[in-house]
C-alpha cells in the first residue's frame, strides 16, 4: 500500500474517532488521534489478520494496553471492514457493541482491556504461548507512555526479556501528555528507551506520523530474533485537529457541536489535501 493510501486511511480513522466521541458525549480523542497513523500502520499493512475470519488461528494478534483510546481501534476496525462504519457513532450508547473500552465480543479485539498496565501482560502471555505452541503468529501491543508509570507494565517487560519473546512488538505512544499534564512533571518515565533496553528489549525510536519510517522500523521489528522489540513512538496528541494538538484538555472529553464542525472541517482540509497529491 502507497504512503498516500495510508494517509487517508489514517484521516478516515480520524473522523470516525471524532464522530464517534462527539455521538458519544465522552470519550478519548487525543490518545486516539496521536496512535491513529500506527492504528492505520498495523491495520492495513502489517498485520496478518482477515476481516471475514477474525478469529483465524494464525493471526497476528494485538492488545490495545492504553484501552480507553477505544475510539482509535474502533474506527480502525471499522474502516478496515470488520463492522459498519455508521456503527462508531454507536459509542458508549445503551445497547452498543462498542463500549468505552475494548471488549472481546467486538469483532477484531483480541484481548477486552482498560485497566492499565494489564494489557501488556496478556500481550506477553499470547507471545509465550504462541512460542510454547510452536505457532508463528506476532503479537503487538499499544501503550501509553502515562500507562508504563504503571508497575505491573514493567514486570510483564522483564519477563519477556528475559523469556526472549521475539514474537512480541511493544509499541509506546509517547505523546508526552497524560490526564493530570506532561508525563515528565507527573511522574516522568524518561528515557523510555533505555528503560526497555534495561529489560532486554530491541528498541527503535520513531516518528509516529512518519509511514516511511513506520515501515522501516516494524521490518526490523520483524527481523529481530532473541529479544522482544519495542518501538517508541514520538507523537503528537490529538494529531490532526488544531485546536486538539499539544493539549492536555482534549485527553478525555469530546467535542461540542461548534468544536465537532471545527475539527471535521480540519479533516476535511486535509482530505481535500490528500486528494490533490492522486
Amino acid at each position: 500500500m502507497t504512503n498516500l493510501e495510508l494517509r487517508k486511511h489514517a484521516n478516515d480513522v480520524r473522523k470516525g474517532i471524532i464522530m464517534a466521541v462527539h455521538s458519544a458525549k465522552a470519550g478519548h480523542p487525543g490518545g486516539s488521534l496521536s496512535a491513529a497513523d500506527v492504528f492505520t500502520y498495523l491495520y492495513f499493512e502489517e498485520l496478518n489478520i482477515d476481516p471475514k475470519n477474525p478469529e483465524k488461528e494464525d493471526r497476528d494478534r494485538f492488545v490495545l494496553s492504553k484501552g480507553h483510546t477505544a475510539p482509535g481501534l474502533y474506527a480502525t476496525l471499522a474502516n478496515r471492514g470488520f463492522f459498519p462504519v455508521e456503527d462508531l457513532i454507536t459509542l458508549r450508547k445503551l445497547g452498543s457493541y462498542l463500549q468505552g473500552h475494548p471488549n472481546m465480543h467486538i469483532p477484531g479485539v483480541d484481548m477486552a482491556s482498560g485497566s492499565l498496565g494489564q494489557g501488556i501482560s496478556a500481550a506477553v502471555g499470547m507471545a509465550l504461548g504462541a512460542k510454547l505452541g510452536n505457532k508463528d503468529f506476532r503479537v503487538y501491543t499499544l501503550l501509553g507512555d502515562g500507562e508504563i508509570e504503571e508497575g505491573q507494565v514493567w514486570e510483564a517487560s522483564m519477563f519477556a526479556g528475559f523469556r526472549k519473546l521475539d514474537n512480541l512488538c511493544v509499541l509506546v505512544d509517547n505523546n508526552n501528555l497524560q490526564i493530570d499534564g506532561p508525563i515528565d512533571q507527573v511522574c516522568s518515565p524518561y528515557p523510555i528507551d533505555e528503560k526497555f533496553k534495561a529489560f532486554n528489549f530491541h528498541v527503535i525510536n520513531v516518528d509516529a506520523h512518519d509511514f516511511d519510517a513506520l515501515r522501516a522500523a516494524f521490518a526490523e521489528a520483524k527481523a529481530t530474533k532473541g529479544s522482544p522489540t519495542c518501538i517508541v513512538l514520538h507523537s503528537i496528541k490529538g494529531k490532526g485537529v488544531s485546536f486538539m494538538e499539544n493539549s492536555v484538555d482534549w485527553h478525555g472529553k469530546a467535542p461540542n457541536d461548534e468544536e465537532f464542525a471545527v475539527a471535521m472541517a480540519d479533516l476535511d482540509k486535509i482530505e481535500k489535501e490528500l486528494d490533490k497529491e492522486v
